[in-house]
């Protein structure tokens, strides 16, 4: 039976220009802040430590670059004056082999119903385990076939 749920699995969207995956590794850990949309809040709350997320470079580049894993749960963003905002912290685990853009998430059928397509203004989304994994595949070189 495949699993369905979402909720293990994330991706976060960052600008590169901005915050970019090599800046990530850089740091080594990184508070995850100013989140200000109540959907990807309420994405933040969810994230438990040790769960997977996958990072994504928004802006020109729009793929997904590296793996990443949760290391601190949902704690008060110190970035907001309202204690209502969350953060979580984030540590990078590996780049992808290949960055899977847009375009091949787009193209692809078993991501038809990834957040990122249908809500593309959401910055912390939720995936399915399946989802992830075909991703995991594209950024590995493998077409993962059902």
């Amino acid at each position: 039976m495949k699993n369905k749920t979402k909720g293990s699995y994330w991706m976060v969207k960052q600008e590169p220009e901005t915050y970019s995956w090599d800046d990530f590794v850089s740091d080594g850990v990184t508070d995850w802040t100013g989140v200000r949309n109540y959907q990807a809040r309420n994405n933040l709350r969810e994230m438990k430590t040790g769960e997977r997320v996958l990072f994504y470079h928004s802006g020109k580049d729009k793929a997904v670059v590296g793996l990443a894993e949760v290391v601190k749960s949902a704690y008060p963003d110190p970035t907001a004056d309202d204690n209502q905002w969350v953060a979580v912290d984030l540590k990078p685990i590996r780049a992808l082999k290949n960055p899977v853009p847009l375009a091949a998430i787009r193209y692809d059928k078993r991501l038809s119903q990834l957040p990122l397509i249908r809500q593309s203004q959401l910055s912390v989304m939720s995936l399915s385990k399946d989802e992830f994994d075909v991703i995991i595949a594209l950024g590995a070189g493998k077409s993962r076939s059902k």
